[in-house]
């Protein structure tokens, strides 16, 4: 019976990344002829090839694709299992791998993040946003210790934390007809350029509780990844927006911008942070959340 180590599970991932034996070989500081030689043993034992070659390449088989997405999943759960040992050893707390699913949010992290390296200054605190990790997989694959994000999604094994509540409004700029106005009708975006970051429509809740269920579509809608540019398109009049109100009003100091409600009833939301319940005893997440959810501007 063949039993799996670590050192297959690196050669079949760094095969995938790097495209042939050579290159895994050179990246994991082995002889090809070891990589080799491992490799086949391996096969030998299990009975099931784990790449065919095509032409100069190799590809997985199905039994390769299996143990590839095993080695995805669990060499990041051994590094981790292996950094947090050594932290127990040193006597040092760790490291807080935050993931950012909200990106006007990273603001709001600034002002959590600092009294939090002041009490803690053994721990370090490393940011991933969106475009860097897998959301809710990140959490499960150890990629990432805690996600910040506006949309949970409940998991077995993992826990959301509600932190912040904050409400979902528009933007616009200097002579806007809707600025001053007590709220905007979904109808009243029907010729508007709306500008959001390069999220899905389905994970936006100015389509998704706003304007979808009025039948309403903008006349063009415009991603941009910075609040910064977002919010100066806005000032020169090159569309509207959404975003937090917190975030609105500390802009309105140096920009020509303003908030309105979302319909007559607004769009009130939630920033929650999400951690593995076997963290939930950590103390540096654990005091990561009290400070977060003490934090109301």
């Amino acid at each position: 019976m063949a039993i799996i180590e670590r050192i297959h599970l690196a050669i079949v991932r760094s095969v995938d990344q790097h495209g042939s034996l050579t290159a895994a070989a050179a990246q994991l500081h082995l002889t090809q002829s070891a990589l080799s030689h491992t490799v086949r043993k391996l096969e030998d034992q299990l009975g099931v090839a784990i790449w065919r070659r095509e032409g100069r390449s190799l590809q997985p088989t199905q039994a390769g694709e299996y143990l590839l997405a095993a080695a995805n999943r669990l060499l990041p759960q051994l590094t981790h299992v292996e950094e947090r040992l050594k932290q127990f050893a040193l006597g040092e707390s760790g490291a807080l791998r935050i993931g950012m699913e909200c990106h006007p949010c990273y603001q709001w992290l600034l002002k959590i993040v600092s009294p939090y390296l002041a009490a803690w200054p053994a721990v370090d605190v490393d940011v991933k946003q969106k475009f860097q990790f897998g959301g809710i997989g990140a959490l499960f694959g150890y990629e990432i210790d805690m996600l910040v994000t506006p949309d949970p999604l409940y998991k077995p094994g993992l826990h959301f934390e509600p932190v912040f509540d904050y409400e979902q409004v528009l933007v616009v700029g200097p002579g806007h007809p809707l600025r001053g106005a007590a709220y905007a009708r979904p109808e009243q975006l029907a010729d508007e350029t709306l500008i959001t970051y390069p999220v899905p429509v389905d994970r936006l809740d100015v389509y998704t509780q706003f304007l979808i269920p009025a039948g309403i579509r903008p006349k063009r809608h415009k991603p941009i990844e910075t609040t910064d540019i977002m919010l100066q398109m806005v000032a020169s009049g090159r569309g509207v927006a959404a975003l937090p109100r917190w975030l609105v009003e500390e802009y309105a100091a140096k920009l020509d911008v303003a908030a309105v409600r979302l319909g007559r009833q607004g769009i009130d939301k939630q920033i929650f942070l999400g951690i593995r319940e076997t963290d939930a005893d950590i103390d540096y997440i654990g005091a990561f959340v009290q400070l977060a959810r003490g934090r109301r501007d």
